[in-house]
């Protein structure tokens, strides 16, 4: 079939086939194509023999979604699924959302960068969940949190629901912004405990708890809220309404706005431990993650000593085993892959205690995560003719990783280049951008693990104070939006074609996976 189909001009057929398909078939409406349609490994071709030449690029044509699409975002093998069929997404980051919510005098802003991204088709935003500490804090210290935040939270949930935009919600930070490790450090020193660095962060058992607990009295983690067996204590601090949490067993948040557990709501796609964890004081990895750390104790017992990762991500999952979980890594290859150091853009990339391989091969971990500084790492703050193939060969090593060993998706889940840096200008921008959807979207034609790509960062007009060089603004930005939206509609066009039930099926032939034509 395939030798016969390419014989008689493959690419002409099968559009042709697409566009009566479509014609007869009301419930989908997906733009005119042409280039290589057949989702199939494509050696040496361009990202635009993909084009869609029918459609405007600055503005995104939805598919229409029945509400049952509406449904939890799953994982089978190497893929993201939703409704049992391949789920491949182009997102944004806008971490901000959660305060601006807060404000009413802001508030505007949430859902406007929601409907722009709506417009170029982005469907998966990532955004903090947190903020340790810090004014407008959601949780005002350990386990007191600010239920005004909250519902600002609420909000921000509710936005994405209404604009058909999933959220991976980040619950720390690794840096000092909106407070992270440091803050909880601060806390435990306030509580009279000693430390040597922020990276106690992950062995002190005091500071594990309070994590462990964020994730616990944090009531949208919760599971079963039919057993609301708590006691919750409200009252005023400097005229804000705090919700404190004492001895909580099992709490179960309800968005205010839609009456909808977090726990059930399918607008949360996933959630992250922590911004890029790191800790520089162990270079091996250990404190992030040893299976087998046995601690001395004065009466010479042994006792296990379960990791950083593994405990926080097994405890999330044995909170909230519906979502999907990840770590929220930058993808830095550690000693348990020698092989693969040479992918990393410096010496320094396998000396901050982290370890791509080994940190993803951990129980409750559904994804990997990575991110993309070339401007950063490579040339410290300054454009270089070496970003672009690092960027395809940082990202192919990944996909082929994820694949095997791991045997789970990948998210790209940063990327971008400063508008800050020397030699920037918005044409090396595009560029840049580009070659990240252009390998994403071969691993993609594939049915690969490289699953998703979130660009770091999608602002609206009248946010340039957030601005950290990396905003994008899609109405100052025509050639960028462009280059989204088109990227948009491939990924909607493939998981669409993979939808027709009866029709196509993602299978694995021996060497690759291929989008193949089932036999009816």
């Amino acid at each position: 079939m395939e030798t016969i189909w390419k014989k008689f001009g493959f690419e002409g057929i099968f559009w042709v086939a697409v566009l009566v398909f479509f014609a007869t078939n009301s419930s989908y409406n997906v733009l005119g194509a042409n280039g290589d349609g057949t989702m199939e490994p494509m050696v040496g071709k361009s990202y635009n023999q993909w084009a869609f030449s029918d459609m405007n690029h600055g503005i995104y044509e939805e598919v229409e979604m029945e509400d049952e699409a509406w449904t939890m975002v799953q994982k089978k093998g190497n893929q993201f699924v939703v409704n049992g069929q391949p789920f491949y997404f182009n997102g944004f980051n806008t971490y901000w959302l959660m305060v601006f919510a807060v404000d009413q005098s802001t508030r505007g802003k949430v859902s406007e960068v929601f409907q722009q991204a709506s417009s170029v088709g982005l469907t998966v935003c990532r955004t903090w969940a947190f903020n340790d500490g810090q004014p407008q804090a959601l949780q005002v210290s350990p386990s007191v949190y600010d239920e005004e935040v909250f519902k600002a939270l609420d909000f921000v949930v509710s936005e994405a629901m209404k604009y058909k935009i999933r959220l991976i919600l980040c619950l720390t930070n690794n840096w000092e912004g909106y407070g992270g490790r440091p803050q909880y450090v601060k806390w435990g020193k306030a509580a009279g405990l000693n430390f040597t660095s922020v990276d106690d962060f992950y062995t002190d058992p005091t500071l594990r708890s309070y994590y462990k607990a964020n994730l616990k009295a944090r009531s949208f983690l919760l599971l079963y809220s039919s057993l609301s067996c708590y006691a919750q204590l409200t009252k005023s601090i400097s005229g804000l309404k705090i919700l404190a949490c004492h001895k909580c067993t099992v709490l179960s948040r309800v968005n205010t706005l839609t009456n909808i557990a977090y726990k059930d709501d399918p607008t949360i796609f996933a959630w992250e431990l922590m911004n890029e964890p790191r800790c520089d004081t162990d270079p091996s990895g250990d404190k992030l993650q040893e299976k087998d750390r046995l601690t001395q104790l004065k009466n010479q017992a042994l006792c296990l000593y379960l990791a950083w990762i593994e405990e926080m991500a097994v405890y999330a999952k044995s909170i909230d085993p519906k979502h999907l979980l990840e770590i929220g890594l930058e993808g830095f290859y550690g000693s348990s892959t020698p092989n693969r150091l040479q992918f990393n853009p410096s010496r320094y990339a396998q000396l901050i205690g982290t370890d791509f391989i080994r940190n993803h091969q951990v129980l409750g971990v559904d994804f990997a995560s990575v991110h993309i500084y070339a401007d950063a790492w490579l040339s410290p703050w300054k454009i270089s003719d070496a970003d672009i193939p690092f960027v395809k060969s940082w990202m192919q090593a990944h996909i082929e990783d994820a694949e095997n060993p791991l045997n789970m998706p990948v998210v790209f889940g940063e990327f971008g280049i400063s508008a800050k840096i020397p030699g920037y200008n918005s044409s090396f921008r595009d560029s840049f951008i580009s070659a990240v959807y252009d390998t994403l979207i071969n691993s993609t034609k594939k049915g690969g693990s490289g699953s998703g790509s979130v660009l770091w960062q999608l602002f609206p007009e009248g946010t340039d104070s957030m601005d950290d060089g990396y905003a994008i603004v899609l109405s100052k930005s025509p050639s960028t939006s462009s280059i989204i939206s088109l990227q948009s509609t491939r990924l909607m066009t493939f998981n669409s074609l993979c939808s027709w039930r009866c029709h196509w099926v993602c299978k694995k032939h021996p060497s690759e996976t291929v989008l193949y034509h089932d036999e009816l």
